[in-house]
């Protein structure tokens, strides 16, 4: 038979003290003096007292629960982000619930929606690429669910953000091909909707005026996936002026033009170079290993847990918007020249 668990109640009769005495000891409450509070502690920590969690949300109309909503679970990059979350969050006594859009609006409404309604403590997030308006994510604010947004953001919405340093990330990998002795980079991205498309884009344009390259619209494409890389690579390799190096906005992305390169014959990196961004496990074991930027993504979950709790434990000394950039890093292989 379970032994039952015992409850503040139990311990307000065994020690013969009242359960709010009990109940303010166990939270460390400056009215109780040291003594109770340290007998409360032996004896709770003797007969394994839990707090029962639905208890406390209900009296504080909070818990001790951070909401996560991310785009993608097998994604690496967006896995490597919530270990940094749920380690910060544990350190402080959090849990995290974690709830997936699959890049789907309709499924990022509802999970805000249930975010509300489980009395979370916050909200971090991450934009679906269909995401187009934001009234979910309003609704929390206005429920005084503190939100912060992280790598895809909304910029309609006043709250901290953590993103990455896309701009110069891309901006730095765009240059390494060009210094190596490439001259028709292509770009393949993502939809435009997405502010971290855009700034990587724009990273890329950079490069190019840098270096005194023209923009070519015929190498700049739409593409972010590995399937689709497959398809597209072909053609914009049957282009009359076809490119001599590939960026890829992801790893995904860039392993699937790899891929397709070496089936049609092409030496990688003697004739066609290519590199990819977030630095993903697949990025050593393809073949060739795979130049990538690695955009941090530990360190990124870790900032923007840190930024959410500081906000839920009272810790920030004003309102204003906080933004965090992580710097990226580009990881040489054997992908490029």
């Amino acid at each position: 038979m379970t032994k039952r668990q015992i409850t503040i109640k139990d311990i307000a009769k065994a020690l013969s003290i009242s359960a709010s005495t009990v109940s303010r000891s166990l939270a460390d409450h400056p009215d109780i003096s040291r003594e109770t509070k340290e007998m409360v502690l032996a004896y709770a920590k003797e007969h394994r007292y839990k707090p029962n969690p639905l208890a406390t949300s209900l009296r504080t109309n909070r818990n001790q629960t951070i909401g996560v909503i991310l785009p993608e679970m097998v994604h690496y990059f967006f896995s490597t982000v919530l270990s940094g979350i749920e380690d910060e969050a544990e350190k402080e006594g959090f849990r995290v619930l974690v709830s997936h859009s699959r890049e789907e609006y309709g499924k990022e409404v509802r999970a805000a929606r249930a975010m509300l309604e489980a009395r979370v403590s916050g909200v971090l997030a991450s934009v679906a690429k269909t995401t187009d308006t934001y009234g979910h994510f309003e609704e929390l604010i206005e429920n005084d669910i503190p939100l912060v947004f992280f790598d895809r953001i909304c910029r309609g919405i006043l709250t901290d953000r953590v993103v990455v340093d896309d701009y110069n990330g891309v901006c730095s990998a765009v240059s390494h091909l060009i210094e190596t002795g490439c001259r028709r980079v292509a770009f393949f991205g993502s939809p435009s909707q997405l502010a971290i498309s855009n700034n990587r884009r724009m990273g890329y344009e950079e490069a190019l005026m840098k270096h005194g390259i023209p923009i070519d619209p015929d190498l700049i494409i739409i593409c972010d996936n590995y399937t689709d890389a497959l398809e597209m690579t072909e053609k914009m390799l049957a282009l009359p002026n076809p490119p001599d190096a590939f960026f890829a906005v992801n790893d995904e992305t860039a392993v699937g033009i790899l891929n397709k390169v070496k089936l049609l014959g092409y030496r990688i990196p003697e004739e066609i170079s290519v590199c990819g961004f977030t630095n993903n496990s697949i990025c050593e074991i393809s073949e060739p290993a795979l130049t990538s930027v690695d955009q941090h993504g530990y360190e990124m979950g870790a900032t923007a847990m840190r930024l959410l709790l500081d906000h839920i434990q009272g810790k920030r000394e004003d309102c204003k918007v906080v933004s965090k950039v992580i710097k990226t890093k580009l990881i040489p292989r054997h992908s490029t020249r």
